[in-house]
């Protein structure tokens, strides 16, 4: 058994807890305001994460403002949002970097984007889409977590985020220049213009990114990328008697993975020969051709050129949004429209998938008051479709192997009503669906605030959603060496989610801590495994009989120590109960979370450090059933070692309109690819590229300049 590196000798979780308990002693100045606030259709609440805004609403959400966001030194949404208790970020493939968001440690497809509300993203377009998302105009993101948080996003099983888009009040104009190591550079800008009754905002960013290879072997980590983004937004505050607001985005990517550079066709076209190191990295080939077959020990050589290692995707996306409320009685009415159009086209290691999209949404919804109640009803309809076509890597056509066609008509009501003089406060709401594929669906959900002072309050929540499950992508790159998907799916993918939050916020000190539990029923698996009478590879989509359960704390604590200096410590313990197999990318059971935040006269300085516990692979990864090998035939390690991450950001304001930054990820260089490699080697001799645990980029220094107008 490999043995596992310990950069500490002890855990900092008991730590952590002793210094949270501390801060907790620490008597507030003076009580909280509390302003309750009634959501339209998605009621949220948010606690202290960092410098998340507590919201006094009853669903228990994080709410990261748009200066917490540049602070962090964040440039996509996937990078705001990691390192957060209860939430972070999982990469699912070493060569194309494919990228989730996961909620209470579950499958990152569970969650759901929305934007202004909207929900407009699936399975495909979150493949790669999220780290496309613009964070220029926004206000905050808003993430909740448990099924059925969000009214309109019942297939939201783990939570979901949304992105509030900010209406300007003024004339502006932002520019940031950005550069960094691995030849990244990023140039966003951003314009408003105002006029009578209304507002108008103009976007646009260029970010590049180079691939990076920590061991010299030719082969990547990091996939390499260049990304535009361009958008218009627009907000008017009566048109025909409607508040509106909108926006219109447009998105192109080229990514690529594995091969070094930039060079698409010429990657795609070498298909002979072995230009990488297989000797290279921990626990190494002995010979740079290929690597070892554990089974018999002989050499495996690679003779498949650049384009046998290589991922090559390239995505066009286009997306609309828009919603308006206005008075209606003595309530309000919602109206709201999404569309997106979503273009894949993409080269997996000599296979081809090419992947065209549409989904729309309409909604139509009120919000009135019954006597104490207050009580929301709507009518939403989603429809989503995916048309593919492509080719495995020996050339066999499989067009519309993943094809499906989802159109699901839905009602939900909601009521909310307050007790005891407003002490409690209950929010209940259902959702009916009507999936064509998968029929009746019921989504209930059950929200409770106790205010238990004008500091204190418990949120207790209780519900249920779904997913129809798509397969591409549902688990890893199943879909692509295969003629056909043989569907046994018949249900929808359930959760069933209960959680507790306790809450205080006081002048100089907030805290909260959050228990969570989840079951998922019929989780959607691939097995392309299998083969037809003729011999065919084929991939079976197919149900789990057993429940995945998620049972999980955190606790975080934020403390203003001076008039300058604020400090955040966060801690999350988790407890997972699966077959091996349906969990398939590894998870740590424990994390902790420092943070301190500096702000005098024109000095901002931001320091986080994140330790992340170990991990047990051999259970995630199915070593019982399909054990894993080190390039040199040696098995993998069975448990990943403990590993800290530290992140700075200095920013100084030069004057009102000019201001300069630095700063680092990952400041100590920690790499997966130093400790074991992300390659692995099943028992048949077999190369695969999911073996992940650990952070896929070192070291990364950047700086760059910002004006305001």
């Amino acid at each position: 058994m490999t043995r596992s590196h310990r950069p500490f000798p002890t855990s900092p979780l008991p730590l952590s807890l002793a210094v949270s308990m501390a801060f907790a002693c620490i008597p507030a100045a003076s009580a909280l305001a509390a302003e309750q606030q009634l959501g339209e259709v998605t009621v949220t609440n948010s606690r202290g994460t960092g410098r998340a805004i507590l919201r006094d609403e009853i669903v228990a959400t994080e709410s990261l403002s748009q200066r917490d966001i540049e602070r962090s030194g964040a440039t996509s949404l996937t990078e705001a949002l990691d390192k957060r208790p209860g939430i972070a970020v999982q990469t699912e493939c070493s060569i194309c970097n494919v990228r989730n968001v996961v909620l209470n440690n579950l499958p990152g497809r569970f969650t759901t984007l929305l934007i202004d509300g909207i929900p407009i993203y699936s399975s495909v377009s979150s493949a790669y889409g999220l780290d496309s998302v613009s964070l220029g105009g926004l206000e905050r993101i808003d993430v909740s977590r448990g099924a059925g948080a969000s009214l309109i996003a019942p297939e939201a099983l783990a939570g979901a985020v949304n992105l509030v888009t900010r209406r300007p009040t003024a004339n502006e104009f932002i520019a940031n220049q950005q550069f960094g190591s691995y030849g990244h550079n990023q140039t966003n800008l951003f314009g408003a213009r105002m006029f009578d009754g209304g507002a108008v905002t103009l976007s646009a960013s260029h970010t590049g990114h180079n691939t990076v290879d920590a061991v010299g072997s030719g082969i990547s980590q990091y996939t390499g990328y260049q990304r535009d983004m361009g958008g218009l937004g627009f907000f008017g505050d009566d048109w025909g008697g409607f508040k509106v607001r909108g926006r219109f985005d447009v998105v192109s990517e080229k990514r690529m993975g594995g091969a070094m550079g930039k060079d698409y066709g010429g990657v795609k076209a070498d298909g002979s020969g072995n230009p990488f190191d297989w000797s290279k990295g921990p626990h190494g080939s002995p010979s740079p051709d290929g690597w070892i077959d554990p089974s018999t020990g002989a050499l495996v050589p690679y003779d498949n050129g650049r384009a046998g290692m290589s991922e090559i995707i390239f995505t066009d996306r286009t997306q609309f949004v828009s919603s308006g409320t206005r008075g209606l009685g003595d309530g309000t009415l919602r109206l709201a429209v999404g569309y997106a159009r979503h273009k894949q086209d993409s080269f997996y290691e000599k296979a081809v998938y090419k992947a065209d999209q549409t989904q729309y949404y309409l909604e139509a919804s009120t919000q009135q008051p019954l006597g104490s109640s207050l009580v929301t009803a709507g009518l939403n309809y989603r429809y989503e479709d995916l048309s593919s076509r492509g080719a495995d890597a020996a050339g066999e056509v499989n067009n519309g192997i993943d094809n499906y066609v989802y159109r699901t008509p839905g009602a939900f009501f909601q009521a909310y009503r307050p007790f005891f003089d407003g002490a409690v406060e209950v929010n209940g709401s259902v959702r009916v669906d009507h999936h064509n594929v998968f029929g009746n669906i019921t989504s209930p959900r059950l929200n409770v605030l106790w205010n238990h002072t004008d500091h204190l309050n418990s949120r207790f929540a209780v519900g249920k959603g779904y997913r129809a499950p798509t397969s591409f992508f549902e688990q890893d790159h199943g879909i692509l060496d295969t003629v056909r998907i043989v569907r046994e799916v018949t249900k929808p993918e359930v959760s069933h989610n209960a959680t507790y939050t306790l809450a205080y916020a006081g002048d100089r000190t907030a805290w909260s801590g959050n228990l969570s539990w989840n079951r998922i029923y019929n989780m959607a698996l691939l097995d392309p495994n299998h083969t037809d009478a003729s011999g065919n590879p084929i991939t079976v989509f197919s149900s789990a009989t057993t429940p995945v359960t998620v049972v999980g704390g955190d606790f975080t604590l934020t403390h203003k120590l001076t008039t300058t200096l604020e400090g955040t410590v966060g801690v999350e313990k988790y407890h997972y109960t699966f077959t091996p197999g349906t969990l398939v990318f590894a998870r740590p059971e424990e994390r902790a979370y420092f943070r301190l935040d500096y702000a005098s006269g024109p000095w901002d300085v931001f320091t986080r450090a994140t330790w992340t516990g170990s991990q047990n692979l051999a259970k995630f990864y199915d070593y019982a059933n399909n054990p894993r090998y080190n390039l040199d035939g040696t098995p993998k390690r069975d448990k990943s070692p403990t590993f800290w991450t530290v992140d700075l950001r200095a920013e100084y304001r030069v004057n009102k309109q000019w201001s300069t930054y630095a700063g680092a990820d990952n400041l100590f260089d920690y790499r997966q690819a130093t400790k074991e490699s992300f390659l692995w080697i099943d028992r048949n001799g077999s190369l695969d590229v999911t073996h992940l645990w650990g952070p896929n980029r070192g070291r990364f220094l950047y700086a760059g300049v910002k004006f305001t107008l």
